[in-house]
């Protein structure tokens, strides 16, 4: 999120930089910041924002995704290998490293494709 807000308060410099974000959420209810991206991905040369749904059932209208994030849904939204786009992944570590996997699989640079993990640390 800090880096589309950052695109965003740079102005035509940032919206210079094509941005697309790929957001896996549990449930509609789930959708963190949703508000909010839903403002960035509708101003002038905002980045694209898609989302997919794993768990629950989605709303009526949706135009999202409903399963989890694979190559073909990665094929689909996000920029070609050829454009040598750089590409961040966060999220759980099996989920992080499944799209990571799969992103160089669909023949991305593996050293374009920076990944963070988050989950259970394993402290008491």
């Amino acid at each position: 999120m800090a880096m589309l807000r950052h695109r965003a308060a740079s102005g035509a410099a940032g919206r210079a930089v094509p941005a697309r974000l790929l957001l896996s959420s549990r449930s509609f209810a789930d959708i963190i910041y949703r508000e909010e991206l839903e403002r960035l991905g509708s101003a002038p040369g905002g980045p694209g924002i898609v989302h997919t749904l794993t768990r629950e059932r989605p709303p009526p209208g949706w135009r999202g995704h409903a399963r989890r994030i694979d190559a073909s849904m990665l094929a689909e939204v996000g920029f070609p290998p050829a454009a040598a786009p750089k590409v961040f992944v966060c999220g759980p570590t099996t989920m992080v490293e499944a799209v990571a996997e799969a992103l160089v699989g669909l023949g991305h640079e593996p050293g374009r494709v920076k990944t963070e993990r988050f989950g259970a640390t394993g402290g008491g």
